[in-house]
C-alpha cells in the first residue's frame, strides 16, 4: 500500500481571481476553458529555495547570450537553483512551443515557428562556455515537422562533438510518433544516453498524455537497443497523478522487457490551476521502496525521490551508469 501525504482543504491555496478581459493570450490556450483546481500545499520534503549564487547568474547570462531555451525555465523545474549554480542547464531545442498539450506540462503550446538552423551551433557554443562534461539536450514535440525534428537533434549532437569532443551527450527526445525513420537518424548520431520518458502508467495516458501512445514509447526505447546495443537507454515517470502501486511495478517490468538501463521516478508537481491536479504526495520512504524494487528487477541504475527529474545530476548519474555496466560485465 502506498503511503501518501494528502493536505486537507484548510491547507490548500485559495483560488485566484478571474483574469481581466484584456489579459494576454494564455500560455496553454487548450486549457483556458478548464475550471481551476486547487493547488495543494507541498509537504516539507519537497520544498526548495532559489539560489543567490553568482554562478547561477553567470549561467543565466550564457543561456541568454546564446538565445537558448532551457527546460529548466520552461517546465518550472524545482531544481533550477541547484543545477544552475553548478553551470548545469538542460537545453531545449526547436523552440519554446510544443505541438502537444499534455495535462502535466508547463511548456508553451501552440503552433511553433520554423526551425532555427543556427541553433545547433549556439547550443554547442553554450556547452563550451559552461564547460560541461556532460550535457542533456531535450526538445519540444514537433509534430509539424516531417521527421519530428530528428535531423535537428543529429545536427545538435554533431555540433557539440565538434566544439567539445570530450563532452558526453544525453538526449531526451519526443516519441517521433508516425515519423518513419526519425529514430534511426537520432541513434546514428551516437548520443551517449538515449532518454525517452514514459511519464506515467498506461491507464492514465488518455488523461495525462493524450497525444502519445504508451506502447509506441515503449517500443521506441526497445528499438534504440536493437539499433545500438551499446547505447544506454533511460526513461522516467512521475508519481502522484493517481496511479496505483501495482501499475508502477508493471511499468517497471515493461521497461525491463525493453532492456532499459536507467529509471527515474519523481513527484508530479502541478504547474498551474489549469493542469492535472496532484492526487497525492508520495513519501520519501515510498520512493525508496520503488528504488529497491526497480533495482531488483534488473535496472543498472534507479533514481527515485520526490525531487528526481530526468536531467537532475545527469553527469554524476552517467558515471554511475557506466560503472554499473562495467561491474555487471565483470561478473558475466
Amino acid at each position: 500500500m502506498v503511503t501518501v501525504y494528502k493536505p486537507d482543504a484548510a491547507t490548500a491555496a485559495p483560488l485566484a481571481d478571474p483574469a481581466p478581459a484584456d489579459a494576454p493570450r494564455p500560455r496553454h490556450p487548450e486549457k483556458a476553458h478548464r475550471p481551476d483546481s486547487e493547488l495543494l500545499r507541498k509537504p516539507e520534503w519537497i520544498r526548495v529555495k532559489m539560489s543567490n549564487s553568482p554562478v547561477f547568474d553567470e549561467t543565466r547570462e550564457i543561456v541568454k547570450a546564446n538565445k537558448l531555451v532551457t527546460v529548466c525555465e520552461e517546465a518550472g523545474c524545482p531544481n533550477i537553483g541547484e543545477c544552475w549554480s553548478k553551470k548545469h542547464a538542460t537545453m531545449m531545442i526547436m523552440g519554446d512551443t510544443c505541438t502537444r498539450a499534455c495535462a502535466f506540462c508547463n511548456v508553451r503550446t501552440g503552433m511553433p515557428l520554423a526551425l532555427d538552423t543556427d541553433e545547433p551551433r549556439r547550443v554547442a557554443d553554450a556547452v563550451a562556455k559552461l564547460g560541461l562534461h556532460h550535457v542533456v539536450i531535450t526538445s519540444v514535440d514537433r509534430d509539424d515537422l516531417p521527421d519530428g525534428g530528428a535531423k535537428h537533434f543529429a545536427q545538435t549532437i554533431a555540433a557539440i562533438r565538434n566544439a567539445t569532443p570530450s563532452t558526453t551527450i544525453e538526449i531526451l527526445t519526443p516519441d517521433f510518433l508516425r515519423k518513419d525513420g526519425a529514430l534511426e537518424v537520432v541513434v546514428a548520431a551516437k548520443p551517449d544516453v538515449f532518454n525517452h520518458n514514459l511519464e506515467t502508467v498506461p491507464g492514465l495516458y488518455l488523461k495525462i498524455r493524450p497525444g502519445a501512445r504508451y506502447f509506441h514509447s515503449l517500443r521506441l526505447l526497445q528499438r534504440v537497443k536493437e539499433l545500438d546495443p551499446t547505447m544506454f537507454t533511460k526513461s522516467g515517470i512521475m508519481v502522484g497523478l493517481g496511479e496505483a502501486r501495482e501499475q508502477v511495478l508493471q511499468l517497471m517490468d515493461d521497461l525491463r522487457s525493453a532492456d532499459v538501463d536507467f529509471l527515474t521516478i519523481g513527484q508530479y508537481l502541478q504547474p498551474t490551476r489549469k493542469h492535472a491536479p496532484v492526487k497525492a504526495f508520495i513519501t520519501p520512504d515510498e520512493f525508496k521502496s520503488y528504488e529497491r524494487i526497480a533495482l531488483s528487477k534488473g535496472f543498472l541504475l534507479v533514481s527515485s525521490s520526490p525531487l528526481t527529474r530526468s536531467s537532475h545530476h545527469a553527469g554524476e548519474d552517467f558515471a554511475r551508469l557506466k560503472a554499473a555496466r562495467k561491474m555487471l560485465q565483470a561478473r558475466a
